[in-house]
């Protein structure tokens, strides 16, 4: 068993690598872009981030936790390829850190930070609906509060003192 801090700076590291890796290395960006590979860079059907890397005490095994944003497709496909690249990511993990043993790489999917951008949205959507209405309700309190005869009051007989207050 691995002392803990030294088993969180290796997760530290690995998460380096990969965060470097996903960022230069090619074969990477082919397995989860394969639209790169024809020449496209306009469009992207996902985007893959690291929200978080988990090593054993025994540091043996290695989760990676990616957040995938983008389209069905574009999610299936890009972690379908880091899992089938899960052997090369090893071996390039082993070569980049000089470890002795390379601790076996599983890719999980992370939608915590999907999710959290889906309930911040629909945070917005209700708190915009709340402002709508309430402006809604500003403007009919308004009208409601205007005197009837508000247009006619200068055809009254100047001699009758009244004044009027909004």
């Amino acid at each position: 068993m691995a002392n803990p801090r030294r088993v969180a700076m290796v997760a530290k590291q690995i998460r380096r690598e990969l965060f470097d890796m996903l960022i230069t290395d090619k074969v990477l960006q082919y397995t989860i872009l394969p639209e790169v590979s024809l020449g496209a860079d306009r469009y992207l059907s996902s985007l893959t981030t690291i929200s978080d890397v988990e090593v054993s005490t025994d540091l043996q095994v290695v989760k990676v936790y990616v957040s995938i944003f983008g389209d069905e497709r574009g999610k299936e496909v890009a972690l379908a390829g880091l899992k089938s690249k899960a052997k090369y990511v090893q071996g390039q993990l082993g070569r980049r850190m000089k470890l002795r043993l390379t601790p076996e790489i599983r890719f999980i999917e992370d939608e915590s930070l999907e999710r959290g951008s889906r309930v911040i949205a629909i945070l917005d959507e209700i708190k915009n609906e709340k402002k709508d209405s309430e402006t809604q309700d500003e403007e009919q309190l308004e009208s409601s509060e205007a005197p009837k005869d508000d247009v006619d009051w200068e055809a009254d007989d100047p001699d009758e003192d009244i004044i009027y207050i909004k």
